[in-house]
C-alpha cells in the first residue's frame, strides 16, 4: 500500500529557494530526520516526500530510499527523494514538528505546467483558500 510523508521546508521559502539550496548535482537529495518511519516499506510502494512552505503544500518528491544509519541512540534516518520536484495544487497545512505520515487520499494533486503557469505562490493559496481553485 503507497503512503506518503510531508515535512515543513526550514530555510526556504519557495521552491525555487530549495532547488537553489540543493544546486550542487553531484549529491544526491536526502532529507535527514531523527525517527526511522516504520512503515518504510509502504513509502518505497510509490510514496513521495510533500514539502509544504509557510503553511502550504507546493511540491512533491518520490521517495527512492530510506535507511536507517547508525545504532541505538545515536541512529538517524535518511530519506533519498528524486531530484526533480513536482508542483502540485497548493494545499493549506498547519504547522507540526517532524515529519508526518500522509494517506494517498489526503495528498494534493499534481499540477502539469499548464495548471499553475507563472502564478505567484500567495496567489495560488489564496485562490485555493477561497474555494476558487
Amino acid at each position: 500500500m503507497t503512503l506518503h510523508l510531508i515535512k515543513l521546508v526550514v530555510g526556504c521559502d519557495t521552491i525555487q529557494d530549495l532547488l537553489d539550496w540543493h544546486k550542487d548535482l553531484s549529491e544526491p537529495w536526502i532529507m535527514r530526520t531523527r525517527q526511522t518511519p516504520k512503515r518504510a516499506a509502504d513509502l518505497l510502494d510509490g510514496g513521495s516526500l510533500y514539502r509544504v512552505f509557510k503553511g502550504v503544500i507546493l511540491c512533491r518528491q518520490p521517495i527512492l530510499a530510506v535507511t536507517t544509519v547508525g545504532e541505538g541512540v545515536t541512529a538517524r534516518c535518511e530519506v533519498e527523494v528524486d531530484r526533480n520536484l513536482v508542483r502540485v495544487a497548493p494545499t493549506p497545512r498547519r504547522a507540526f514538528q517532524g515529519w508526518r505520515y500522509l494517506e494517498p487520499k489526503d495528498a494534493p494533486p499534481d499540477l502539469s505546467s499548464a495548471d499553475d503557469g507563472d502564478m505567484p505562490t500567495d496567489l495560488a493559496r489564496k485562490l485555493r483558500e477561497a474555494g476558487a481553485w
